[in-house]
């Protein structure tokens, strides 16, 4: 079972994640377009990633991007929110 901390530290990178490529995942769930079991999935998915390291560099020097990084296991989910 993961701990709270390791859970909150990824919530917050994909969160960040979410708002560089132009998309609010608190927003995108009020509006329906990210069902919270869907949340639930992709939280996990990015707490199983092998680059967090490397993830909390990459948001920390980036602005805005068109895309996330290769190694995000939420990349296609997150573009496709962000095209919504």
């Amino acid at each position: 079972m993961q701990s709270n901390m390791t859970s909150d530290r990824h919530a917050a990178l994909m969160a960040k994640m979410a708002t560089i490529l132009g998309t609010d995942l608190d927003d995108a769930e009020l509006r329906g377009d990210l069902p919270p079991e869907m949340r639930d999935d992709m939280l996990s998915a990015c707490t199983g990633c092998a680059e967090p390291g490397n993830c909390a560099r990459w948001l920390a020097r980036t602005a805005q991007a068109e895309a996330a990084p290769d190694y995000c296991r939420n990349r296609d989910i997150l573009h496709a929110l962000a095209a919504e």
